[in-house]
């Protein structure tokens, strides 16, 4: 059975980075928010019939070249609390489902679940033996938000303020969280990692083998 590692962190803390360290190490990695995405196009029927009425009301067009246009649902939905609610009743049941086909298919290997908000589904992140939180100062990831998506500083900040509690709720979940802050160079990164992993062994969660990669 395969060993399941959650790592999580706000937006542009270092999360991808983080995660293609690992995979260079010898685990198999799921992106499970750019799975959501997949999910929404999947459920493009679902999501217009549930929310288009919304965004009718405020003026927004969810529909870009016949797909769902996520920044345009995104602004819908982050503004209200009972929407997002109920896109994620639709989205996160297929995310698990798909999640576990992944862990399954990669059952040899140590498995990193890459998702902001895996705390929303319980059922995966109970089945992790610990969770890599990777961080970094809010002016350094407005920054590298800004340098990523160029999007105007006020939609920045308000995607930072929306992630302020992300950290919390982990702990709410008594999991066993490393936090590591990336707010350096990318070599500074996998140094921090490799203390992170270290930790691991000695906690009996992975093992190194022969072949110079964890299992």
């Amino acid at each position: 059975m395969a060993v399941l590692f959650a790592l999580t962190g706000p937006i542009a803390a270092g999360k991808n980075a983080a995660s293609d360290i690992l995979a260079r190490h010898g685990f198999a990695c799921i992106d499970a928010d750019a799975l959501v995405h997949v999910i929404i196009e999947e459920k493009k029927e679902e999501i217009l019939s549930a929310f288009l009425p919304l965004a009718r009301e405020g003026g927004v067009e969810l529909l870009r070249e016949g797909k769902i246009d996520r920044r345009a649902l995104g602004s819908v939905l982050f503004k209200n609390p009972q929407a997002l609610a109920a896109q994620e009743a639709i989205v996160h049941p297929e995310v698990s489902r798909k999640t576990g086909e992944f862990i399954a298919a990669n059952g040899d290997k140590p498995v990193v679940i890459n998702a902001t908000v895996l705390y929303k589904t319980p059922d995966l992140l109970g089945r992790c033996c610990c969770v890599l939180f990777v961080d970094a100062p809010k002016i350094t990831r407005f920054f590298r938000i800004r340098r990523r998506n160029g999007l105007p500083a006020r939609q920045i900040l308000e995607r930072i303020r929306s992630q302020n509690a992300i950290f919390s709720q982990y702990m709410k979940s008594h999991a066993d969280i490393y936090r590591v802050w990336n707010s350096g160079s990318l070599s500074a990164l996998e140094k921090k990692i490799g203390i992170f992993l270290a930790g691991c062994e000695e906690k009996g969660y992975l093992q190194w083998k022969k072949s110079g990669f964890y299992g």
